[in-house]
């Protein structure tokens, strides 16, 4: 999971970010032969198999739903039941759901306005409850719905009277820091870190989700020329850390742990994961980091120690953006996959990958990505590493789509009988 989702950002930080070079590939071969027809939309009466196979269904920017802001009610709710039937066609069994992309909700919640994603203004009622809907058609397809928080973003722009009177944000205005053309909470702040649990637990206490899940935003990524101004928090609350950047993973690390212990305490049953930025550290940066030349690190950039947080067992499930391509030099998927798997390794985490789905038949993106066999190779190799449990793509619309046919090759290739629940 900046202004367009966690992926709409993710699109920008992982090629400006990242700073990687395309890598050459073949061309697609012509002959290439279409993929076959998919079932109907019928939810399967029984199920084989336990791998992860999800979709994200991102909300901010209406990056994949709802179409625009301003729909009917009626208009809404029948788009959004069409992803969920879009999921079951293709036999996947989970939907990741954008249910807060800033500091807002697709539900009435008793802390934050209703997302202006919905209706074109923040805190106007849309007349309807998608997250409440989401749950119950998910179910009724045999589909897992896992609410997507994104935690600390405010706003996709710097300008505070742009929310609501009454908005936390211009409540308490020293929680919020800007940055980059947009205002996000301050992790340091222990009442910020209160305050948007208890905005995402509203969430799972209200609805029967199956699990809670966070994008790669904590801190956010770096933009050159620019500093994220908490300095007065450091003053406050940094003492006893060598450097500013451990107390900033120590704050990430306690929104992490506290959140997978109230998720627990609130709704056992519900699993709690991550999806982070797929380099946590270069080799080059620490011996035991991946063979990897990123110019983003998870844990110098984002202050996200996401390894230790597999490695310690803190999260049910890990779904790292492995967002490149097979052969790709600066980040090659055929080498961050088994860096991954061995870190994953003996502890309780499961481990998703996650796929760009979005790059597939893009014209911007390099040869490899215009083969429609790329992802189905991807879920091949994986299937060599028992620690993978399955994967998960970006984004709905892109599975809607299938530009070059790619999603349709990954469901003829590897899930050519319906999944169960991904346990």
């Amino acid at each position: 999971m900046g202004g367009v989702s966690r992926r709409a950002f993710a699109v920008a930080a992982l090629s400006a970010l990242t700073m990687m070079p395309s890598a050459s590939a073949a061309p697609v071969p012509s002959g290439t032969p279409a993929p076959p027809a998919l079932p109907g939309p019928a939810a399967p009466a029984r199920r084989a198999g336990t791998a992860m196979r999800g979709m994200w269904l991102a909300t901010v920017a209406n990056r994949d739903w709802p179409t625009r802001a301003g729909l009917r009610a009626s208009e809404q709710r029948a788009e959004l039941v069409e992803h969920l039937d879009t999921a079951v066609r293709h036999r996947l069994n989970t939907v990741f759901f954008q249910v807060r992309p800033t500091a807002d909700a697709l539900w009435p919640s008793a802390h934050e306005p209703w997302s202006e994603y919905l209706s074109g203004s923040q805190g106007r009622d849309p007349g309807w409850d998608p997250l409440g809907t989401a749950v119950r058609e998910a179910h009724a397809r045999g589909l897992e719905l896992h609410a997507w928080f994104n935690p600390y973003r405010v706003a996709t722009h710097d300008d505070p009277a742009r929310l609501l009177p009454s908005h936390p944000a211009r409540k308490h205005p020293e929680w919020v820091v800007p940055y980059s053309g947009k205002l996000y909470y301050d992790p340091g702040l222990p009442e910020v870190r209160a305050f948007v649990q208890d905005a995402m637990l509203d969430a799972v206490e209200k609805y029967a989700v199956d699990g809670v899940h966070f994008d790669d935003y904590f801190y956010p990524y770096p933009v050159a020329g620019q500093s994220f101004d908490d300095d007065r928090t450091h003053g406050a609350h940094g003492s006893g850390f060598s450097t500013r950047a451990a107390w900033r993973r120590h704050n990430i690390d306690l929104l992490v742990r506290e959140t997978a212990e109230r998720v627990k305490k609130v709704r056992p049953a519900a699993r709690f994961g991550v999806s982070p930025f797929g380099v946590w550290r270069n080799a080059a940066t620490d011996e035991r980091g991946s063979d990897t030349s990123a110019g983003v690190q998870t844990y110098d950039d984002l202050y996200a120690d996401t390894r230790k947080w597999v490695r310690e067992g803190w999260i049910d499930y890990i779904v790292p953006q492995l967002y490149w391509n097979i052969g790709l030099d600066a980040a090659d998927y055929a080498k961050l996959l088994p860096w991954w798997a061995e870190v994953a390794t003996g502890s309780r985490t499961q481990l998703y990958v996650g796929e760009a789905l979005y790059k597939a038949g893009a014209p911007a993106q390099p040869a490899a990505w215009q083969d429609p066999a790329e992802l189905s190779r991807h879920l091949t190799l994986a299937a060599r590493y028992p620690q993978v449990r399955g994967h998960v793509f970006f984004s709905a619309k892109d599975v809607a789509e299938d530009r070059n046919g790619a999603m349709a090759r990954v469901t003829a290739d590897h899930y050519t009988r319906p999944a169960d629940t991904p346990r």
